[in-house]
């Protein structure tokens, strides 16, 4: 199995246990979040997109379920901003060093605030991306939210 993105290396540097699960990227699909969790057979509720968005002037980042769309209202309102937006692909990439398709909230460029959608936390584990497009990540979704000091919040519309 494929490791060593900068993801898995702050996992294993944090001393976490987590599971990685591969998968084949399809980079015509319409929802990468939705091919990913239909490739791997899980619940697309379990499985957590990464969003990279503006709130005011912040870049932050967001953690919603696969099958749900992110209220940028809502989002500005965890945030404590006016306003919210999602980056272009291009910025996005460019702030995180990762490629869309495989955006991780850990091992990015510049540490950013994390939120994350609050149904999330009732599952027993999530899924989300391990830093290359075709790689996820298993958590319990309370030790993602420890380790990436991330704000619980109802996100989606």
């Amino acid at each position: 199995m494929a490791k060593g993105t900068p993801a898995t290396l702050a996992l294993e540097k944090a001393g976490v246990a987590f599971t990685l699960h591969e998968y084949e990227y399809d980079p015509g699909a319409d929802s990468i979040g939705m091919q990913a969790a239909q490739a791997l057979g899980v619940d697309p509720a379990r499985l957590l997109k990464t969003l990279m968005a503006k709130a005011g002037s912040d870049v932050v980042c967001v953690l919603a379920p696969s099958d749900k769309e992110v209220s940028l209202k809502k989002l500005a309102a965890a945030a404590g901003a006016k306003d919210a937006a999602m980056l272009k692909p291009a910025e996005a990439e460019r702030v995180t060093r990762y490629r869309v398709g495989g955006i991780s909230p850990f091992g990015q460029k510049k540490r950013v605030p994390v939120f994350i959608e609050a149904a999330a936390m009732t599952h027993q584990t999530v899924i989300f991306n391990g830093g290359r497009r075709g790689l996820q990540i298993e958590l319990p979704p309370a030790e993602l939210v420890r380790l990436l000091g991330a704000t619980q919040a109802a996100l989606c519309a």
